[in-house]
């Protein structure tokens, strides 16, 4: 079985119909095509994107390490990948992960970069949220605590005492099993330990 031939239209339309946003840059480093997606995205033209005008639209936090990032590779003709800030027609930020790779030409000349670049917003802020919860419950769990020295029960948020049980299961993912362990077994019920013997 022979494999499909795409004609160039069949190609154009794959990579303006893709649901990635798409670019091109040349042997200059400079980017001279988007596809429809990006252009979409972006909110702004093919001639306002193309040299280096797509730049304007990296957060200005990210744009010197996405700039170096970029031009450190390219030097190198080597891939790479990024996550950066993007500003997007309705002029939110979105973070952007972008992967880079060098191509060439049908004589195996280097002909500059192509780079396909996903929305991570929803999975980025979601690990955030994530790192942010793990760090409050360190913080709690590390955090001094007033603990009564006879019957062990902690004094909450509020100055209330509380089982240290209710505390610990209030303030993170621990749930408790009771029982006893063999020294107490001795010390406490040792008239029940000599009738059972």
């Amino acid at each position: 079985m022979s494999e499909p031939v795409l004609s160039f239209s069949e190609y154009r339309l794959l990579v303006e119909q893709a649901p990635i946003l798409i670019w091109r840059a040349n042997t200059s480093t400079e980017c001279d095509y988007f596809n429809q997606r990006w252009l979409e995205f972006t909110g702004r033209t093919l001639e306002q994107e193309v040299g280096n005008g797509w730049a304007e639209g990296v957060h200005p936090e990210d744009f010197q390490r996405c700039l170096d990032i970029y031009l450190g590779h390219f030097a190198q003709r080597k891939p790479f990948e990024m996550i950066y800030r993007l500003r997007r027609h309705d002029g939110v930020y979105r973070h952007i992960f972008d992967r880079g790779a060098p191509f060439h030409d049908e004589q195996g000349q280097f002909a500059g970069y192509i780079g396909s670049c996903h929305d991570i917003t929803e999975r980025f802020e979601a690990e955030a949220a994530l790192r942010a919860a793990r760090e409050r419950e360190l913080s709690q769990l590390r955090g001094l605590l007033s603990i009564c020295a006879h019957c062990k029960r902690i004094r909450n948020e509020q100055g209330r005492w509380e089982q240290m049980e209710s505390y610990i299961s209030h303030h993170s993912q621990t749930d408790f099993s009771h029982g006893l362990c063999p020294d107490c077994l001795r010390l406490h019920y040792a008239d029940l330990i000599q009738e059972e013997g």
